[in-house]
């Protein structure tokens, strides 16, 4: 009998990251569905391997998630080792994966963090947290308003700080200055809704806020979103990490209209793939296969993770972990997911590419275009006119009112924060 690939992970299918763990879950077995029809992994001159998945729950807790993936390392060690979902528990998996010298996958933890140890044992898939909004910084500086004052709303969280810091470091640049971009708000706090009332809201008003960049989780994203679609303000820009996701707009209905996000991955990029499905493919066989779940990027990153893993596997010819981690650095490749490269050193993601989207019509909508892939095909339509065109169905009529308003004091040298 031919001994099969192990392949092992904890993923969230309860708690509070369960809806994407789900995703992340349903996607890998339909990687190991077509792995396996297509005949399972050649290790080296040998018979092709089929692959088996252990997946365990762990209940969105990080002292469970560092059980299992110490089991998953030491005391019965998988042949391929996957990340869980969400930064927070990927920091608790990845100091044992690298304890163990065994290679960890990482489709879920965006914290940039992640590769602050410097051991090389994790290999990135998706882009880090501090890429995700920093786009919108240039599109902002684009727009023709005279002046662009950007409020950054984040929690006291590693990934929301590095979504923050990301976006300070896009406001810095030469471009972003001269297209009248600067930072006149930074607050970092669990959302309170009482609280930011009180403080953040008068901080807004003073500061004469016109762009809204939010980071933090679901829960946090949408309560600031909802607090400043609701409130006095009008503020014509707000932005935030959860846009990125089709329950966001199941969750604001119409409060959702116009708002921007990242997302790791859209099915609507045509992407012509070295390795396994268009992205239009794998979403039509994910909706067939479970049509009760909803197809974002952390099924999409989930499932390019299975198929790195299985190139790298047959690169290398072998299953020993340090030849994977030389295998993983040489390639240069595309998947569904967009193009795949990590930095030799760190095993940080260095050529995918963040997209942003923009809600219209109840369905989010490429807006920036600026993503290439070498090794395949991308086409995205024009981002500028929609987002312009969300102005004038939404709040053009403010934009104009701060873009011709008289008196302003403001020194636009100054890109210190007021609050």
């Amino acid at each position: 009998m031919i001994k099969p690939i192990r392949l092992g992970l904890s993923l969230s299918l309860s708690g509070a990251y369960a809806a994407m763990g789900r995703q992340a879950e349903a996607a890998l077995r339909l990687a190991v569905s077509d792995i396996n029809q297509g005949g399972g992994i050649r290790v080296g001159g040998a018979q092709s391997r089929p692959v088996v998945m252990e997946c365990l729950d762990d209940a969105s807790d990080p002292a469970r998630c560092a059980e299992i993936y110490r089991q998953l390392c030491f005391t019965n060690p998988v042949d391929i080792l996957l990340g869980p979902y969400s930064s927070r528990l990927a920091r608790a998996a990845a100091p044992i994966a690298g304890d163990a010298r065994r290679v960890m996958i990482n489709h879920g933890g965006a914290d940039d963090e992640l590769y602050a140890r410097g051991d090389r044992t994790i290999v990135a898939v998706l882009s880090c947290a501090s890429d995700y909004m920093a786009r919108v910084v240039p599109l902002l500086a684009a727009l023709k308003m005279w002046r662009k004052r950007l409020a950054i709303i984040a929690a006291p969280t590693p990934f929301a700080k590095s979504v923050a810091r990301g976006v300070e470091n896009a406001c810095a640049e030469r471009t972003a200055k001269r297209g009248g971009v600067r930072i006149r708000v930074k607050y970092s706090a669990r959302f309170d809704p009482e609280a930011m009332r009180e403080t953040l809201i008068p901080a807004l008003a003073r500061n004469r806020v016109n762009a809204v960049v939010s980071a933090g989780d679901f829960t946090h994203d949408v309560g600031v979103i909802r607090m400043l679609a609701t409130s006095h303000l009008y503020i014509p820009v707000l932005s935030c990490v959860a846009a990125g996701v089709e329950d966001f707009g199941r969750e604001l209905g119409d409060l959702a209209e116009g708002v921007v996000g990242p997302s790791q991955w859209e099915a609507q990029a045509r992407i012509t793939p070295e390795l396994g499905p268009s992205p239009e493919e794998f979403e039509k066989r994910f909706a067939a296969e479970y049509p009760r779940i909803a197809c974002d990027y952390p099924a999409a990153q989930a499932y390019a993770a299975a198929i790195v893993a299985k190139a790298a596997i047959e690169i290398s010819g072998a299953l020993d972990q340090m030849k994977l981690r030389e295998a993983f650095s040489d390639m240069k490749t595309s998947t569904l997911f967009g193009d795949f490269q990590i930095d030799r050193v760190t095993g940080r993601q260095i050529a995918h590419q963040i997209l942003l989207v923009q809600w219209h019509g109840g369905r989010k909508v490429i807006i920036d275009p600026e993503i290439h892939a070498e090794t395949g095909e991308m086409n995205l339509p024009s981002g500028f006119s929609l987002i312009l065109a969300s102005f004038r169905i939404l709040k053009l009529k403010i934009a104009d009112q701060l873009a011709h308003e008289s008196g302003d004091e403001e020194n636009d040298n100054d890109s210190t924060p007021r609050d």
